[in-house]
């Protein structure tokens, strides 16, 4: 067993895991949507995007671009998280809450996209 392919996969589904822990639940009750586990999914997501720096394939270079899009987007969910508790006079409000987790979405189904990729070349891996 390759212990650095499992490492690289145990991170592309975590990453995809967390994220997918932040989206579930209403979309505008902050109640449904920790911070730490949106914190969590992004430090993993960069982590995994590292990664995914040393693969000189096609596969490879797709694999970095959906880890791109991922970090992105759960970076603009971060700023907005922050935004809303620390500068915004309203607060977190159910529309920046929306937001936030809408931008989790789009990550969330880059991170799907990386899982699925992952499958599709452990498949067509010849022993």
């Amino acid at each position: 067993m390759n212990t650095e392919k499992v490492i690289f996969a145990f991170f592309i589904i975590l990453a995809a895991t967390l994220n997918f822990g932040f989206f579930l639940g209403e979309i505008h009750d902050a109640d449904h949507h920790n911070v730490y586990e949106l914190f969590a999914a992004l430090v993993i997501s960069l982590i995994a995007t590292v990664m995914k720096f040393g693969d000189r394939t096609h596969l490879g270079a797709v694999l970095l671009a959906t880890s791109l899009v991922a970090d992105l987007q759960l970076i603009v969910a971060a700023c907005l998280w922050a935004y809303a508790t620390n500068i915004a006079d309203g607060g977190m409000t159910e529309d920046l809450i929306a937001s936030v987790v809408s931008m989790s979405g789009g990550a969330l189904l880059a991170n799907v996209i990386s899982v699925v990729l992952l499958v599709v070349e452990t498949i067509t891996v010849r022993r």
